[in-house]
């Protein structure tokens, strides 16, 4: 059955859980406040102030509240998890030499490297004060690993976006460890902070696990199927850049020679000529990888809903269940 694209489910946690929120961004917007630095927090609010969605905190707090939590911690740790999303898109932005975020200009672009690199650097020392405040040693250890992860799989996906030997493992790593990282680790602390069991809280983080990869196949897909004016992005910037995502390498898996010397040039040695993105699509069509990417995007996000089995009955599981839907509703 299809999903209305038009219910979103974040927007309905958004209503749920809108005292939380509140809090939540009235501790950022004090944490990123700097008395001796002020370009700080005018960095930290061009991108804080920017929109997004805030899902990575919210999964934090809907988790805590199935888990029956009533303490104030749990603010703290979503801000934690947007403090350090926050730092690694700043990180990002510079790394992938990005002009436009959420159809913003980055912060790179309208300050400079060397500011959103520093300003990035702030927010994961803020994000590491605040996950000290709550006095749970598990909680750090959770946060912390993954913080490690994210840059882990950054640094990985240098070395392995224009290296044609990349497999659908390698790819899984990148994956992980840039964004299901920090989605499996907002689920987890939620249910840690609250002291669930421990089948709740491996349920957790196997639902924000799988969510995660299929946030990111998702995006993967969307750059060579996409409708442009609703993802921000131009059809095959990922192509443009030479980066090697799950269509391309499937299709890789199975090219000829010719076809793997057209990978090779147009990915690995970056020699791009009019008429190559055409080409790659006919490519990914010919061997059947779009809608074999959907498939795997379909699977993880059938696992995530699985996860919430053990999990108390509650309407947030539920918005949880919908959320898994609406992230593979585009491609569905």
């Amino acid at each position: 059955m299809k999903m209305d694209v038009s219910q979103k489910p974040h927007d309905r946690m958004a209503r749920y859980l809108a005292a939380d929120m509140t809090a939540v961004n009235d501790l950022i917007r004090d944490r990123m406040a700097s008395e001796h630095a002020p370009r700080i927090p005018e960095v930290t609010a061009h991108l804080v102030e920017a929109g997004g969605k805030r899902l990575r905190p919210m999964l934090t707090l809907a988790a805590a509240h199935i888990c029956g939590y009533d303490g104030p911690y749990h603010i703290h740790l979503a801000a934690t998890v947007e403090f350090i999303h926050t730092a690694t898109l700043l990180h990002d932005d510079v790394a992938d030499e990005s002009g436009q975020r959420r159809g913003r200009p980055t912060a790179n672009l309208l300050w400079d490297n060397k500011s959103s690199v520093l300003v990035g650097d702030y927010l994961f020392a803020r994000s590491f004060q605040l996950m000290t405040e709550t006095n749970n040693m598990r909680v750090l250890a959770i946060l912390s690993n993954a913080s490690a992860t994210i840059a882990e799989g950054e640094v990985l996906q240098l070395t392995a976006a224009q290296n044609l030997a990349t497999d659908e493992s390698v790819y899984l790593k990148v994956v992980r460890g840039k964004t299901a990282a920090l989605f499996s680790a907002a689920t987890e602390v939620g249910g840690v902070i609250a002291g669930a069991p421990a089948e709740q809280i491996k349920a957790l983080y196997d639902y924000g696990d799988a969510l995660g990869i299929a946030f990111q196949i998702v995006d993967d897909l969307l750059d060579y199927q996409g409708d442009t004016s609703a993802t921000g992005k131009n059809i095959g910037d990922d192509f443009r850049e030479r980066k090697l995502t799950l269509p391309v390498i499937k299709a890789i898996a199975k090219a000829d020679a010719e076809e793997h010397g057209f990978w090779k040039r147009t990915i690995e040695k970056g020699r791009q000529e009019d008429g190559d993105l055409d080409h790659a699509l006919t490519l990914l069509n010919k061997h059947d990888t779009l809608n074999a990417t959907r498939s795997d995007a379909l699977e993880w996000a059938g696992q995530a809903k699985a996860a919430l089995h053990a999990l108390p009955d509650h309407e947030l599981r539920e918005m949880l269940h919908n959320l898994a839907d609406y992230v593979v509703a585009r491609i569905s």
